[in-house]
């Protein structure tokens, strides 16, 4: 039960930091796996690493906000799973900003790709992790759920909203055996933080954090795969915060 054996994943912004590092997890596990990214030359040079290596391993460019895009990942599992074990909702975006200083578009953008997709995708692919019996959504929220940790408060906002919808759906949908989960990380070290973890900013980071480093993507990966796991199989409506220690630390 250490293992993804007969697991068929969906990976949403699978082509970079936590998301890639899910891939290459999971894979290692033996899931079969379906990624998506925006990016065309990163999908197709990752499948092909990938590929190469004797993984069963699919990217897809796609734009979870958008509906076409979201029919195409669907299509693409109807046609090649007879069901869907496991949905990981990764793609996200952020956009730094005093809340003053947002326009309508700005925000509303990174609430339609952090709040709105995982929920329209997990709908959309319901049928297929219902008919898994077994299915799995695991959400990739963050630490800003929770707290003021001056990152935007879209961007917080949106988070906050993904782990009440963890909670609602891992209710609603535990008759179909569908379990839904959340992981909340802390700064990780990924293309969307590199501005950030620089200077007196990473400095200050270091000195909230207990363990006085940064998270490296592959150890949040490890937490997605857990609950991806039949051995978290009762585990649901719950989120594991890795924070190395951020958010018990007073002082």
């Amino acid at each position: 039960m250490w293992n993804l054996k007969g697991q068929t994943a969906v990976i949403t912004g699978g082509s970079k930091g936590i998301g890639r590092a899910t891939v290459a997890e999971f894979l290692k596990l033996g899931a079969e796996v379906l990624y998506t990214g925006r990016n065309a030359d990163d999908i197709l040079k990752i499948e092909d690493e990938l590929s190469a290596e004797g993984h069963a391993v699919k990217g897809i460019v796609a734009d979870v906000s958008k509906p076409k895009d979201r029919r195409k990942i669907v299509t693409w599992t109807e046609n090649n799973w007879k069901a869907v074990t496991i949905l990981v909702n990764n793609a996200g975006i952020n956009i730094r900003k005093k809340a003053m200083d947002y326009s309508d578009e700005e925000y509303r953008k990174v609430l339609e790709i952090n709040l709105f997709s995982p929920f329209l995708l997990a709908r959309d692919l319901y049928p297929l992790l219902k008919k898994s019996n077994n299915g799995k959504i695991i959400n990739v929220a963050s630490a800003a759920a929770t707290q003021d940790v001056g990152t935007g408060t879209p961007y917080a906002m949106s988070k906050a909203g993904l782990l009440q919808q963890t909670r609602s759906l891992a209710v609603e949908w535990a008759r179909d055996n569908i379990r839904v989960n959340a992981v909340s990380p802390w700064y990780t070290r990924t293309p969307l933080t590199d501005s950030v973890l620089q200077g007196e900013r990473k400095e200050y980071i270091l000195r909230r954090t207990p363990l006085h480093r940064i998270a490296e993507p592959e150890e949040i990966a490890s937490v997605i795969a857990f609950l991806a796991m039949d051995k978290s199989s009762f585990i649901t409506g719950q989120t594991i915060v890795a924070d190395g220690g951020m958010s018990v630390k007073a002082l």
